[in-house]
């Protein structure tokens, strides 16, 4: 890609303009085997079976996030889908559930700020899913009438959120913790999405999360020019943690709360990637000065086994992209696809 889409508005004419931009692509991944889910679910899905939870999800966001919903609605106008199609499109990690099955890794995030990194705030991370998706990456740019603020958020195939920074400098990542009872709620990727919206700083983003009921559990960094934080969710429960001597979070794929993690499910093998990745992102953290650039960041993340290596199997996550987000200067960089092999792709947030 060589631009961010623009997308500027009321909610609905923003999800139109996403959808419009979109069309040819998110047809194309729909008609894939239904998004793609049914190359990685043991049995096959339909839209008639997923109908109900589709609409159970659907109205528990409408009553949460009606601005949100709005947008969905404005993508499925803008990209001639039915409305069911634009929500898959959002729902596609509640519908997987958890995965049960050897796997190599998820997402290794981590963040620095305040302190010795004062001036040079950053969150990393890695972002590791199955499916294939690293060809259904796109960066919004958004400006939501009302809001206030612009946001730079990376997407996957018409998702509303998943990752991203914001024009006063608070920047969102996460990891995948298996946990608690999924249920219909507002969706973590959407989730993220309306911090970014609402939100300017970590306190502001930590007092939002907390009165929300996030449909499945999830860990959230969270960073600004002056703190970073990571908030692990489970169920109704929250929890935040904050070094305030390093001034540096990191996080992979297992609850790091003594308490929850008595309720962690992720299974033996992404248990043993999850420790070896964090130990692994710890150590080279300590050899990368406050200052670190972009690219030296991208050299950590490019690291086996930060890194996750393709195994050809659809089936099993491999990093798709690696970004490094940038508060101070309101940038996001991106490497799509392997990050060892690709390059540097950089949108900003500042006045053209």
């Amino acid at each position: 890609m060589s631009a961010a889409l623009r997308l500027a508005g009321d909610p609905f004419e923003v999800g139109r303009q996403h959808g419009t931009a979109l069309a040819a692509s998110l047809h194309a991944f729909l008609d894939d085997g239904l998004a793609r889910l049914n190359h990685l679910t043991a049995a096959p899905l339909t839209p008639a079976g997923l109908r109900p939870r589709i609409d159970a999800y659907r109205a528990a966001v409408a009553a949460a996030a009606p601005a949100l919903a709005a947008e969905v609605e404005g993508l499925a106008a803008g990209a001639g889908l039915t409305g069911e199609q634009a929500w898959l499109l959002q729902l596609r990690r509640e519908i997987m559930g958890y995965q049960k099955v050897p796997t190599a890794g998820d997402c290794t995030t981590y963040a620095r700020a305040g302190g010795r990194f004062a001036g040079h705030p950053v969150l990393a991370q890695t972002v590791d899913l199955n499916g294939n998706l690293d060809d259904a990456i796109s960066v919004l740019d958004v400006s939501v009438a009302g809001s206030g603020r612009r946001s730079l958020v990376l997407s996957f195939a018409g998702l509303l959120g998943y990752l991203g920074i914001n024009s006063d400098g608070l920047a969102i990542g996460l990891n995948l913790v298996l946990g608690g009872d999924w249920r219909p709620g507002l969706p973590p990727y959407l989730a993220i999405r309306q911090l970014l919206d609402e939100a300017g700083s970590v306190d502001e983003a930590v007092a939002r999360l907390r009165g929300m009921r996030l449909a499945s559990s999830r860990s959230l960094t969270l960073c600004d020019r002056e703190r970073a934080v990571w908030v692990e969710v489970l169920g109704d429960s929250v929890r935040v943690h904050e070094d305030r001597e390093r001034c540096e979070t990191t996080h992979t794929n297992h609850f790091l709360d003594p308490e929850f993690a008595a309720h962690d499910e992720l299974n033996v093998f992404a248990r043993n990637s999850s420790v070896r990745r964090l130990k692994e992102v710890r150590a080279g953290l300590a050899e990368l000065g406050p200052a670190a650039a972009a690219e030296d960041h991208f050299a950590l993340l490019s690291r086996p086994p930060i890194c996750v290596p393709d195994e050809g199997d659809i089936r099993r996550e491999r990093t798709v992209a690696a970004v490094v987000l940038l508060p101070e200067r309101g940038e996001l960089h991106l490497r799509p696809g392997d990050p060892s092999r690709s390059g540097t792709q950089v949108f900003s947030l500042r006045p053209t």
